[in-house]
């Protein structure tokens, strides 16, 4: 008799370079094997949306993924790659402009439910910390986009743009670099609609996720029926695929900063230098775009423009220091994610990877069900 397939959805996250997609593959090949089901994978992944940005991004090669069908994947282009007519390619709503986590949620809902709709396990996976979050708890509800307020606010002396966010909102200026006139004119614009920093609104937002231990819900914020025990959203999604096992891979510095060095190194073996030149060269890397200020991209950008000031050692050096400061800030944002009801914690990387899957797919059992 064939297991059912498991209602849990797991969500598995951790820092950059922890081993998060290759232990989900391991996953999804554990799923055909325990439950004899398909599973399938969903990226939450920043950069991964873009096309043409592949190695920088330690986007899985199709050798890696093993034959695991994986979404969210090279779903809008930087400009590199001409757009498709849309009768070819599903996304290409997404193709002439910066990706959101509102675009990504919206796929990513979609995806768990044609996913589970087809008798398949969803496996997210990833390290975007907004992408899980707004997945877990729904996204803040933030004013809708002002075109003429964002207009002026775009136009405006970027050091007057700056000086504006760090009186009116301290917070969100420490963590929005000053070359991110995206994230800025959003914060200003979000400030002058509803007079409360957008720092104040996602602090709000950013609380414990709620739901029952083992489950959470998807929507846009967890409700809970007055005359139900089981918890419901705003989204309207069957109960089946608006519940989520939360697991957390955990690193220690010292051993993920010598995988972060080895992986930055294995990028530049295998062309990451010609691939930022590529890209650049197609006009697919704007200067204060989010694609231009990915880690690694953006390094290597200002050594193509200033090769003098910053040579191709130093750019490399200087990636190595970002990613591990990067890495460290995942880590402190994934140990508050710990006290997530039903999230499990796995230490790596003393957990071998057959044991992890393992101890994910156990986890997802309903009550009661043994193998």
């Amino acid at each position: 008799m064939t297991p059912a397939l498991p209602p849990l959805t797991p969500v598995i996250c951790g820092p950059t370079a922890g081993g998060k997609s290759d232990l989900a593959v391991a996953l999804a090949l554990r799923a055909r094997e325990v439950w004899g089901c398909e599973a399938e994978i969903i990226t939450a992944d920043a950069f991964q949306v873009y096309r043409g940005m592949d190695i920088g991004t330690a986007k899985p090669t199709i050798e890696e993924r093993r034959g695991v069908v994986h979404h969210l994947i090279d779903v809008c282009s930087t400009g590199i790659l001409p757009v498709r007519k849309a009768e070819e390619h599903g996304h290409d709503a997404h193709a002439t402009k910066m990706f959101t986590v509102d675009d990504w949620l919206t796929l990513a809902r979609k995806k768990i439910t044609e996913i589970r709709g087809r008798g398949a396990l969803p496996i997210v996976v990833g390290g975007t910390h907004l992408y899980i979050k707004a997945l877990l708890d729904g996204l803040f509800d933030g004013p809708e986009p002002d075109e003429a307020l964002r207009a002026q606010l775009t136009a405006m002396d970027p050091a007057a743009r700056r000086a504006e966010l760090e009186r009116i909102d301290p917070d969100a200026a420490a963590r929005i670099h000053p070359n991110d006139i995206r994230r800025t004119v959003r914060a200003l614009e979000v400030f002058r609609l509803t007079g409360k920093p957008i720092s104040a609104h996602q602090k709000q937002w950013d609380q414990p996720a709620a739901g029952s231990e083992g489950a959470l819900s998807a929507g846009s914020g967890s409700l809970r029926d007055q005359t139900h025990s089981t918890p419901i959203s705003r989204s309207g999604l069957p109960k089946t695929v608006q519940e989520f096992r939360l697991i957390i891979l955990d690193w220690e510095s010292e051993a993920l900063n010598r995988r972060i060095n080895a992986r930055v190194k294995q990028m530049m073996e295998r062309g990451l230098l010609d691939e930022v030149r590529t890209l650049a060269e197609a006009g697919a890397l704007v200067p204060g775009t989010q694609p231009a200020e990915a880690l690694g991209y953006k390094q290597i950008l200002f050594h193509l423009a200033n090769p003098a000031q910053m040579p191709l050692e130093q750019a490399v050096e200087k990636i190595k220091i970002e990613t591990r400061r990067f890495g460290k800030n995942q880590r402190t944002w994934l140990r508050r994610l710990r006290t997530t009801p039903g999230a499990i914690t796995i230490p790596m990387p003393d957990t071998p990877q057959a044991d992890a899957a393992a101890r994910i797919e156990e986890s997802l059992r309903p009550p009661g069900v043994r193998r």
